[in-house]
């Protein structure tokens, strides 16, 4: 499934586009760490294998920098099928409604799960 998101906090730069330098290899592993450590506490917890933070690139609306993850999950007999409304609400609760992960300030709307 996909996780996607602006963060308001962030100024977009052209670096954040470069996937090898070092501001964007730095904010995609705090990201991918944020992102991970909100998924574990939610229903696809036992299942959740991780997330990869494809691409940041500049918010249509402002200056903040936009984000798409790739989260993946084990599909077994033993865990339920991916509920991607669930998630989502499970999400807006440990992110202050969408507007907070970790020190990154979040544009509510811009929030998206897609499974």
């Amino acid at each position: 499934f996909t996780v996607n998101f602006t963060m308001t906090n962030l100024l977009h730069t052209s670096a954040l586009e470069n996937p090898t330098s070092k501001q964007s290899m730095a904010t995609k592993k705090s990201v991918k760490y944020l992102l991970d450590r909100v998924l574990k506490n939610t229903s696809i917890s036992p299942a959740h294998t991780g997330c990869t933070v494809v691409v940041l690139r500049a918010a249509k609306k402002g200056d903040g920098t936009a984000m798409d993850a790739v989260c993946t999950y084990r599909d077994n007999a033993t865990t339920s099928e991916f509920n991607r409304i669930k998630v989502y609400r499970e999400l807006s609760k440990m992110t202050a409604g969408y507007t907070e992960l970790g020190p990154y300030t979040l544009d509510a709307a811009s929030f998206y799960v897609s499974g």
